[in-house]
């Protein structure tokens, strides 16, 4: 028996509270997957818009995304500054 059929048949013999979560349940399922469709569309876009960036096309992007706005770049800088530390390397893991 094919999922429909089966799906059709408990349907049929369900009490109406049960469809209406289960229609529910369906309706998230469906958005679900279509919002994780989009979301692999984009990332899909951007890594081909990343494949086929040159330098020249980067720098043009860098144009359209303007100066700094707003008045906390001094206090940014501030604590960036207070925040970075000497690098140490491991010989056996220069990641600790």
């Amino acid at each position: 028996m094919k999922i429909k059929e089966r799906l059709i048949e408990e349907i049929q013999s369900a009490p109406d509270a049960l469809l209406t979560q289960t229609l529910n349940f369906l309706r998230f399922l469906k958005t679900k997957q279509n919002q994780v469709q989009q979301t692999q569309h984009q990332v899909e876009f951007a890594i081909q818009t990343t494949v086929n960036s040159t330098g020249s096309s980067l720098l043009e992007h860098l144009k359209t995304i303007g100066t700094w706005e707003g008045d906390d770049l001094e206090e940014c800088l501030k604590l960036v500054i207070a925040s970075r530390s000497q690098a140490e390397f491991n010989e056996d893991n220069p990641f600790e």
